[in-house]
């Protein structure tokens, strides 16, 4: 398992301390990670939604630098499932 993806496993669960639903995260080139009502591992099952973009993109979201919104309208952040649990998860990130 990649450094990126046990940082970031570290950094979401001190960010998100619920989530009702259950989302992956895809951080191109690294691996894959699984927030839901248990709790932020790494993981690569069936979500409700999927959010893919680069450790980089991903990064900035975490640290605030970067709002999810506008990295899915730049085409930084791609969406595939539940837009309502995305925007939920946009509020938490954010």
């Amino acid at each position: 398992m990649s450094s990126i993806i046990d940082q970031a496993v570290e950094a979401l669960s001190a960010k998100v301390s619920s989530f009702d639903g259950s989302a992956k995260f895809v951080i191109e080139d690294e691996g894959a990670i699984v927030l839901a009502q248990s709790g932020v591992r790494a993981g690569d099952e069936e979500t409700d939604v999927t959010l893919t973009a680069s450790a980089e993109t991903f990064e900035g979201m975490l640290s605030g630098d970067v709002n999810p919104t506008m990295a899915f309208m730049q085409g930084k952040l791609k969406i595939d499932g539940s837009m309502s649990d995305a925007m939920k998860l946009a509020s938490v990130l954010g």
